[in-house]
Parts: structure tokens; C-alpha cells; sequence
């Protein structure tokens, strides 16, 4: 492979309208620039800027510390330092991300991603105020930002199943009970930390689809935010000669011409709101269409 077509995989894969995978490349970004800065650190034996990169993009405790970095509550959700520990979280965030963005719509994810990671990061401040001395004074990583998505996606549907190598189908509910659990033996490590900021995230997934279903999206205002670019974009557009482009999600491979313009409007409705959007009457027209091509 070349780093012309590379380069060309990378900007298709990122123009797709998928947020997660925005997410994983952001994710990943921050991961390789830290590891070459600490690479450069090790061959130099200097790790000043290794440490004060990490130590800035870091969620820090206690208030009077994070009260001067209050940016580490964002950035601290999308740094990561160790192999395993970015890509546990992205496989994670792969998974369940596409889960939840599948069943509630693209433009739900990045604000629940965001929200889910500052409910971990607070409740690890106010953590490190009850608990002193059992609390990190520092805290990086996507698990409670990823922990939400997951929590959010089993309280909305406990038991969907997915398939995992070498076990077959669980349901969603008793994975996320089990990471629970395992969060919960890894305390003696040194990582109450982690587990609280966790349950921070899995509180605040469950609180969100409670609160979805009781008719209140608490994702709104970051969405309102999110698509203000967006329409202003749009409004350009339109008065040029632009034409939208189709929805990314794909279920069929070809359709008739008399046909073709619902399938995209459904599509789209189903990238912008997700699947349970669609009345009875436009999924049985779907499934139709799908079995037909």
C-alpha cells in the first residue's frame, strides 16, 4: 500500500458520517503523538515533554489542581499512553459505539461520548475529596466515556446479544455486569480510580436512556451546538448548485428508479435518528426492498 491510496482510505473512512470512527482517529491521533514525544524523550533521555504533554491532557485532582487545567475534564477522555489500554478502549468504543449509533442516531454519539466521560471525570473529583489518599492524582483514558455508550445500549435493549470469539452469543446485559465485576476485582491494583470514573460513565448512560424514554433527551443542547455548523453549512449550499450527498448506510446494493428516492430518504432518517425511528409501515417497505436486491 502506498501513502497515496493510505492517504485516500483514511479521508474516505472519516468522510463516511460516522462519528465513532471520528472518534477512534482522534483517539488514536493523541495516542501516537504522546508515544512519539516519549519515544523522543527515551533516545534523548529527556522526558520533559512527555510528561508535561501527558500531564497536561490529563483529568487532575484534587479541585485545586484541576481548577487550573479545567480543559483536562475533555482532553483527558482522548489520551491514552499504554498499547493495551487504547486498544481495549477502542475496540470497546467499535463495538458499542456503532451499537448505540445504529439503534439512536449519528448525532447522538459524540454528545453522549462527551457527557459520559464528564460524569466519570467528576465523579473522580469529587472522589478524590471524599477519599483522599485512595484516588489517583491523575486520571486518563476513554473507559468511562465508552463505559456510558455501553450502559446506555443495554439499558435501551439488556437483551440484544452480540457474538464474542470463543463464547458465542451473550446478552448485552450480562457483559456490562461483567466489566462491572471486573472493574471491581481490580480495585487491590490501585485502580479505584478507574472504577469510579466507570460507574460515573455507566450511571449517566443509564440516566440518559431514562430519561429518553421518559421524553427528555439530555444529549439536545450538545446536539443544537453540534449541527449549528452544520446548518450554516448547509444554507451556503444552497445557494449554489450543491446536492447532498447520500446517507453512508448502505442495506441495499442497488434499487429501482421509481424507488430510489424513498430508499434514500429513509437511509438518511435512519443515520440522522437511527433505525427505531422508522414506523412499522417503513421498515416492512425496507425489509421489502432489502430481500428484493
Amino acid at each position: 500500500m502506498n501513502g497515496t491510496s493510505f492517504q485516500s482510505d483514511i479521508r474516505y473512512w472519516l468522510r463516511k458520517g460516522n462519528t465513532v470512527n471520528h472518534l477512534l482517529f482522534w483517539n488514536i491521533v493523541v495516542f501516537l503523538g504522546i508515544n512519539s514525544l516519549r519515544l523522543i524523550g527515551f533516545l534523548t533521555k529527556n522526558f520533559i515533554p512527555f510528561e508535561w504533554t501527558s500531564d497536561q491532557l490529563a483529568m487532575n485532582v484534587p479541585f485545586s489542581v484541576f481548577i487550573r487545567q479545567p480543559w483536562g475534564l475533555i482532553t483527558y477522555m482522548f489520551t491514552h499512553v499504554a498499547i493495551f489500554h487504547v486498544l481495549f478502549n477502542m475496540i470497546n468504543l467499535y463495538w458499542f459505539g456503532n451499537l448505540f449509533r445504529d439503534f439512536l442516531g449519528n448525532k447522538r454519539v459524540l454528545p453522549l461520548y462527551l457527557l459520559g466521560g464528564m460524569a466519570g471525570g467528576l465523579l473522580y473529583l469529587l472522589s478524590s475529596a471524599l477519599f483522599p489518599g485512595y484516588v489517583g492524582y491523575s486520571m486518563i483514558g476513554a473507559s468511562a466515556a465508552v463505559m456510558c455508550l455501553l450502559f446506555a445500549a443495554t439499558t435501551l435493549m439488556p437483551n440484544y446479544e452480540i457474538g464474542l470469539m470463543f463464547i458465542g452469543g451473550v446478552k448485552l446485559k450480562w457483559l456490562a455486569l461483567a466489566l462491572l465485576v471486573l472493574g471491581l476485582i481490580s480495585i487491590p491494583d490501585g485502580n479505584i480510580g478507574g472504577l469510579i470514573s466507570h460507574l460515573g460513565g455507566a450511571l449517566l448512560g443509564f440516566l440518559y436512556i431514562r430519561a429518553l424514554q421518559a421524553g427528555t433527551d439530555l444529549c439536545q443542547p450538545l446536539i443544537w451546538v453540534f449541527s449549528a455548523g452544520n446548518r450554516k453549512t448547509q444554507q451556503k449550499s444552497s445557494n449554489g448548485n450543491f446536492k447532498p450527498k447520500k446517507s453512508p448506510l448502505k442495506v441495499v446494493k442497488k434499487a429501482d428508479e421509481v424507488n430510489s428516492s424513498r430508499l434514500d430518504q429513509l437511509l438518511d432518517k435512519i443515520n440522522e435518528k437511527g433505525y427505531h425511528s422508522l414506523s412499522a409501515e417503513e421498515k416492512a417497505w425496507l425489509d421489502k426492498v432489502s430481500k428484493e436486491n
